[in-house]
């Protein structure tokens, strides 16, 4: 490739119109890269999380998911996100 190597990867996201900050998905992230964010929902950094899914599995509201990570160094483009 010409360009610097573009690579895919999924990284967790939360609906924060339904978490209830239990912190279930904290306690399980070996990285740490959740916390709950002013006492409302859990926020991940998506410069810390490596994809594998805890959080996901753990979460007793199912409202955690995986999204692909697409471009140069795997940023999120928030531009693709859909509402």
């Amino acid at each position: 490739m010409s360009e610097k190597s573009k690579f895919l990867k999924k990284k967790a996201f939360v609906d924060r119109d339904y978490c209830v900050a239990c912190g279930a998905c904290t306690k399980v992230c070996p990285l740490g890269a959740i916390e709950i964010h002013s006492g409302i929902f859990a926020k991940v950094n998506l410069d810390k999380c490596v994809g594998c899914r805890k959080c996901e599995f753990e979460c007793p509201a199912s409202i955690i998911e995986m999204k692909v990570m697409e471009g140069e160094n795997g940023k999120y483009d928030k531009k693709e996100e859909v509402s």
